[in-house]
């Protein structure tokens, strides 16, 4: 028998959940034999995809929250759904919002694999999220769809590719930023720790201060005294940044690229980065997916549910304490020793 339409994930996920899901798009690639498409949001999800030869069609949901009829993203979307036809549907997302979208569709139950909150820890066993995902794309959907066999732990680390055209991009880029040479990239921001550009508290558990950013700026400058220290971050967080750069006195090796980092941009540097130093936010996930040497600071979040897993050097610090932990509570010299023992990815 014979797929009537490519598989389908749903999944309307932050940028580092998109990463994460790459280890079941090529899971499901290599099952099924086709591409997969995928039904997704955020701006960010189609330029992470988009370059997998394993991807078919990305579909685009500006918001669920919205109501159905003032939100013609979601019209178009139950439009592509209705027409692809029948196939596995493998549903990542439990929200009462994405469910209903795909009701309105009218999708058969049998050809729906959902995703259920026993399906996260079911055997009390504590999983990073990449795992989950190799175990739900193992299930197959009630109706009998053709599978291959395939061993799923080859697909484990998320992927990303970069095109030759965002290379040559960031070529342009960083020459006329006069960036080129070693660059280690600072992410310090996450989607929750800035709003609109402003810190929302000093307590909040992601939250680093500037003068210790600014520390390891210094440690790595007393190293690499030719580096360039690039800070990446939202357009919304330039300002955020530049409290970095105050903090190193204005240092004309330190660059805030907030507002000219677009996915593809940021995932090509990402290739070609000496290092990045990240609190635990989605850019850690997309360096680890592409070998960029990594320290990566965890407050309340679990490193054991969301720590990144890729190919190359990668050092969690912190979360020991549970939803008591603060990256704040990090002190500069372990993350200073953490990224002087990373291998340089240069080197030979």
């Amino acid at each position: 028998m014979s797929l009537t339409a490519p598989p389908l994930v749903v999944r309307c996920g932050a940028f580092g959940d998109v990463v994460m899901l790459t280890t079941m798009i090529r899971l499901l690639h290599a099952r099924y034999g086709q591409r997969v498409d995928v039904l997704g949001s955020g701006g960010w999800t189609s330029p992470l995809l988009t370059p997998l030869p394993e991807i078919g069609h990305v579909q685009i949901v500006s918001s669920r929250n919205t109501p159905y009829p003032l939100c013609p993203s979601q019209w178009a979307a139950v439009r592509w759904l209705r027409a692809r036809g029948r196939g596995p549907v493998y549903v990542c997302d439990t929200d009462a919002a994405t469910l209903q979208l795909l009701s309105r569709a009218g999708l058969s139950v049998d050809d729906i694999v959902q995703r259920t909150r026993e399906d996260d820890e079911s055997d009390g066993v504590t999983r990073l999220w990449p795992d989950r995902w190799l175990r739900i794309g193992m299930r197959d959907p009630l109706h009998p769809y053709p599978t291959r066999t395939v061993e799923p732990s080859i697909y484990r680390f998320p992927y990303l590719q970069i095109t030759d055209a965002d290379r040559v991009d960031l070529a342009a880029w960083r020459a006329g930023r006069q960036l080129e040479g070693q660059c280690v990239l600072f992410q310090p921001g996450n989607k929750r720790t800035h709003k609109r550009g402003n810190v929302g508290t000093a307590s909040h558990p992601k939250y680093w201060p500037p003068r210790a950013w600014a520390q390891v700026a210094a440690a790595i400058w007393q190293r690499l005294p030719h580096a360039r220290i690039v800070l990446c971050g939202s357009p919304a967080e330039h300002g955020v940044l530049d409290e970095i750069a105050a903090a190193t006195g204005r240092d004309a090796r330190l660059y805030n690229a907030a507002r000219e980092l677009p996915v593809p941009r940021l995932l090509a540097l990402l290739e070609q980065a000496h290092s990045l130093v990240s609190v635990d936010t989605g850019p850690a996930h997309a360096a680890a997916a592409l070998s960029c040497p990594l320290v990566v600071m965890f407050g309340a979040a679990s490193p054991a549910k969301w720590r990144p897993i890729g190919p190359g050097a990668i050092t969690v610090l912190g979360g020991e304490r549970g939803e008591a932990s603060r990256v704040r509570d990090i002190p500069a010299d372990d993350v200073i020793a953490a990224w002087s023992s990373l291998p340089d990815r240069n080197a030979g």
